[in-house]
């Protein structure tokens, strides 16, 4: 589930191909985050994993603070000028690339997602500074050639240079089945060196009975939603190096001021960097 936005557009017209019957992680985190690019599907899920997590908004919300908080220190402390952004989500300001280029206006920054709607939404609203470059690309975690070898992203990207690899709230919409560590490997493997890889992952590791009801809410929507725990989560990196302060609860990855409760919101994060 990743970003929504405080849109303008009617939540009553679907663009082709999206279908309003059956929910999507994109536009229940839209809910959660006060947007409007959502379905009545969309809200019911949302609202029933509400039921569930009462602070399910707040943890929306701290999983895009990670974001931005990442970004900012990606570009300004590691020297990162472009970044790969897989399962973007529907666009809220500030996006990635606009955190990115306030500091580094050349920053360039492909966004992957394969719903339709935020193809729609990504493609208005991504707007790239002058000396940098937006672009979005339609393809799936699950397929990782899919990605890797688009024209979009190999004219975007310079594979000698590192990239800034983000995973944020994606992971968990792959079962086990889908080898989500396979996915992530091959994608690290087509990452030069100094290349970093950021994740958020929701866990059943501090609120176990909460969690398990909100997939529950998910699962039984016909939605795949798995919870990990922290050795699950580290597992994605590799033998890529943590950056300080590690595999932390997402709020607690270097917070902007002192947070009194890091395992409030459910989500493990991190930053490495490969070798």
């Amino acid at each position: 589930m990743h970003h929504g936005r405080g849109g303008s557009t009617s939540a009553a017209v679907a663009p082709p191909g999206v279908n309003i019957n059956v929910p999507h992680s994109a536009r229940i985190y839209d809910y959660w985050l006060g947007g409007k690019d959502n379905f009545a599907v969309d809200r019911a899920v949302g609202q029933a994993m509400i039921q569930a997590i009462p602070g399910m908004r707040f943890m929306a919300a701290e999983n895009r603070k990670f974001v931005h908080r990442a970004a900012r220190d990606l570009v300004a402390k590691e020297g990162i000028r472009q970044f790969l952004d897989i399962g973007t989500g529907i666009p809220t300001r500030p996006n990635l690339h606009e955190v990115a280029q306030r500091i580094a206006p050349e920053t360039r920054v492909a966004y992957v997602d394969n719903d339709p709607i935020v193809l729609v939404h990504a493609r208005a609203l991504m707007i790239s500074s002058a000396d940098g470059r937006s672009e979005y690309i339609s393809a799936d975690l699950r397929d990782p050639d899919s990605i890797l070898n688009e024209p979009v992203f190999l004219q975007s990207l310079d594979l000698t240079r590192p990239v800034g690899l983000t995973l944020i709230g994606i992971l968990m919409l792959l079962a086990d089945d889908d080898d989500p560590w396979g996915n992530v490997a091959a994608l690290r493997e087509a990452m030069p060196s100094g290349s970093v890889l950021g994740i958020t992952h929701p866990t059943a590791d501090f609120a176990p009975d909460q969690v398990a009801e909100a997939v529950a809410a998910a699962t039984g929507a016909g939605m795949t939603l798995v919870a990990r725990t922290k050795d699950e989560v580290e597992r994605f990196f590799g033998d890529w190096e943590m950056l300080e302060p590690g595999l932390v609860p997402v709020s607690a990855w270097r917070p902007d001021e002192p947070v009194t409760d890091p395992q409030a919101a459910y989500y493990w994060a991190g930053v490495a960097r490969k070798p």
